[in-house]
């Protein structure tokens, strides 16, 4: 189980990071939403896939044994909150770059930045 869990850890974050490094703009933000995605289930993974068990402490006993920890489960619950809402955060940026430019490619975007003589926005001093 933990190696199909490991493969499937693997492709998600490999398919983010193609996804991410692509010039459309729509599909960097995918692929960030599938590497936070592919980080969730390593997380998730870390808390003992295999056992049932729920997380309570028998009378008498001072520690579990074998039952699943709720801290990652907890984490990735919330990791998923954030991550939906930093999502949809994105694609509405998205979606009014596009509608302001008139364009998705990252290449198209970058030339419409300022040139470094300009007066107004100076490019960063290289020290």
């Amino acid at each position: 189980m933990i190696y199909w869990t490991a493969l499937t850890v693997g492709l998600t974050v490999a398919a983010g990071t193609y996804l991410a490094l692509s010039r459309d703009v729509f599909r960097s933000v995918m692929g960030f939403v599938l590497m936070g995605a592919g980080v969730n289930l390593a997380l998730f993974a870390s808390g003992r896939l295999g056992s049932a068990l729920p997380a309570v402490v028998p009378p008498g006993q001072q520690a579990l044994s074998e039952a699943a920890n709720s801290l990652p489960q907890a984490l990735v619950l919330t990791a998923i909150v954030i991550g939906l809402a930093l999502a949809c955060f994105a694609l509405v940026l998205v979606v009014r770059l596009v509608q302001r430019t008139g364009s998705d490619d990252a290449q198209t975007l970058r030339q419409a930045e300022p040139v470094p003589t300009d007066p107004i926005k100076p490019p960063e001093s290289v020290a």
